[in-house]
């Protein structure tokens, strides 16, 4: 009944608004997990708010295949990302939403492991994630509008260094007292000229050692804990990177750089995006993976060469790990998966993204799509490829897309995994200091936890003539620090009513450890609640009492310290 009233007002919300013009105190352009964060605080406030979701489907990442939950520390959560989690347990809770499998059946683990008695479930199908927001949703005054996507060169209308209105492609305009930016890209916040940056700080611009690029096979000590740069997710020795082997005057194969640049400077590159894919071995509800038509061998030469130069036994090609198959299967309820990128050549679709983050609409969608392909004949060539072993073969056949979870008759999602994009230059930048507890803010609003993570963001041809993959920095073992307010607000001089809850102002490595979608929603629920202050108060996002909005967030749940 809550999916059939979500359509109808869908399509009422859809023809009504185009080229109409709609009012509230708060207008959310992003029903990312953060969006409907924020959207469902506006309304427990007494705000007026209008969610503007640019896609068809709400909830981003978390109802896009990212059932893994990535967090560090579960006590940090609060508030309403909490309360996501407690409904995705009551949701399983309920023996008709176990089809495939008995719940007894089902383990979780790691830090996603509930314990027992808790009142919460990390672990979650992309169709449960999306029914607990929509169940959130339905109990308050939220409008939610769907398909409007804005107009990014002339659809942000500013007078005295406030936003008034937000114009969409359709026409339909949006006026409001305060603006919340939720998407993953930061369009909102571009179109309003804050100041922002793209890809990987110099080591030296803030004093940082894990930014930039990073080659070297190093070790960071953090807090006792030794965490290796430039070591997981990377080839196995000597694999050639020349189109014909051992002759560079053929060319390199496909997105493979010649140098990766200087160690620990600057670039404009970013992490590599890919599919948080949902799988399933259950014949009945499995989609094989099929072989795209654009399909290119040539695109996967190098996963031929990575299984072929391996020696000894194929459980020791890798230096970690013992998967047969070159992803992360986390296992979801009813026998479905979670599957990330793992090891040298897998998911990760590297070098392919750089230009999303400035793209036009239709130039991102034909990066998704490339996206789409890359992947779709990755898993094709996993389960059916003659160069690769037969042991990865028989186990990668096992596995398909999901019947059941979207819309996409082939079983694919279609939200990308936008790992970064865009972020915000604001008065207090993010740092690598600040997830170490070195640099402490004085308007925490929220914890992080997860460790500082980057994916690949390049392959590289080494000092040997030999391919390697660039940017993996996983550094762990610090405890949860506070993210600070005035990282979410632009500078006063940019513009006084807009939070940016997402693309916020963070170095890459920072923004490696703050970007989980718990600490989005605990973000967007702040960035609201600073919003219905800032109106009842009369002032900019900027000048608003911090002690105020401080009582405001514990009183509501949230975890600041």
């Amino acid at each position: 009944m809550i999916r059939i009233l979500f359509l109808m007002t869908f399509l009422f919300l859809v023809l009504s608004t185009r080229g109409q013009s709609s009012k509230a105190d708060i207008i959310i352009y992003g029903g990312t997990s953060a969006g409907i964060a924020g959207a469902i605080q506006s309304s427990r406030m007494g705000k007026s708010v209008i969610l503007i979701e640019p896609s068809n489907r709400i909830g981003g990442l978390t109802t896009g295949g990212l059932g893994q939950t990535d967090i560090g520390n579960k006590q940090v959560i609060g508030g309403i990302s909490r309360e996501f989690y407690e409904h995705i347990k009551a949701y399983y809770d309920n023996p008709e939403n176990w089809k495939w499998q008995e719940k007894e059946d089902y383990k979780d683990g790691g830090q996603t492991r509930s314990a027992e008695k808790e009142n919460a479930m990390w672990t979650f199908e992309p169709s449960a994630a999306l029914a607990a927001y929509e169940s959130m949703i339905s109990k308050e005054r939220i409008t939610l509008i769907y398909n409007q996507r804005l107009d990014r060169k002339n659809g942000v209308l500013q007078k005295e260094g406030r936003i008034q209105s937000i114009t969409m492609e359709s026409g339909a305009i949006f006026s409001g007292d305060v603006f919340i930016d939720a998407t993953y890209e930061g369009d909102l916040m571009a179109g309003a000229g804050v100041t922002y940056t793209i890809g990987r700080e110099s080591n030296s611009q803030y004093g940082e050692t894990l930014n930039g690029v990073q080659t070297s096979f190093i070790n960071t000590t953090i807090s006792g804990k030794v965490s290796r740069n430039a070591y997981y997710h990377n080839f196995v020795a000597q694999v050639d990177p020349f189109v014909k082997k051992g002759d560079p005057e053929s060319g390199l194969l496909p997105y493979v750089n010649q140098k990766p640049g200087v160690e620990g400077e600057r670039d404009t590159k970013i992490q590599a995006y890919c599919f948080r894919m949902c799988l399933t071995d259950v014949p009945e509800n499995r989609i094989p993976f099929k072989k795209p038509k654009e399909y290119r061998e040539r695109d996967y030469e190098l996963l031929f060469r990575n299984y072929e130069a391996r020696t000894g036994d194929i459980q020791d090609m890798y230096s970690y790990g013992s998967s047969l198959l070159p992803w992360i299967n986390s296992a979801m309820p009813n026998r479905k998966t979670d599957t990330n990128n793992k090891f040298g050549f897998s998911t990760d679709f590297i070098g392919a993204n750089y230009a999303y983050p400035e793209a036009s609409y239709a130039e991102r969608q034909q990066i998704v799509e490339a996206h789409r392909t890359y992947q779709q004949g990755l898993m094709w060539t996993l389960a059916n490829h003659p160069r690769i072993p037969v042991e990865v073969r028989t186990e990668a056949s096992k596995w398909g897309t999901t019947k059941d979870e979207f819309d996409r008759e082939d079983g694919w999602q279609q939200q990308l995994y936008i790992r970064e994009a865009r972020r915000m230059i604001s008065d207090y930048v993010m740092t690598q200091h600040n997830c170490e507890g070195l640099r402490v803010p004085k308007d925490p609003i929220g914890l992080g936890a997860y460790g500082m993570d980057s994916h690949n963001v390049q392959r590289y041809v080494d000092a040997n003539g030999f391919v390697k993959n660039e940017g993996n920095v996983e550094a762990h073992g610090f405890k949860p620090y506070p993210i600070s307010y005035a990282s979410i607000v632009p500078k006063k001089e940019e513009c006084e009513n807009l939070i940016v809850p997402v693309c916020l102002s963070a170095t890459h490595i920072a923004f490696g450890s703050i970007r989980m979608e718990p600490v989005f929603m605990v973000l967007g629920q702040s960035a609201a609640t600073a919003a219905a202050l800032a109106i009842d108060s009369h002032l900019s996002v900027q000048e608003i009492s911090f002690e105020t909005l401080q009582k405001k967030l514990l009183q509501d749940g949230q975890r600041i310290r």
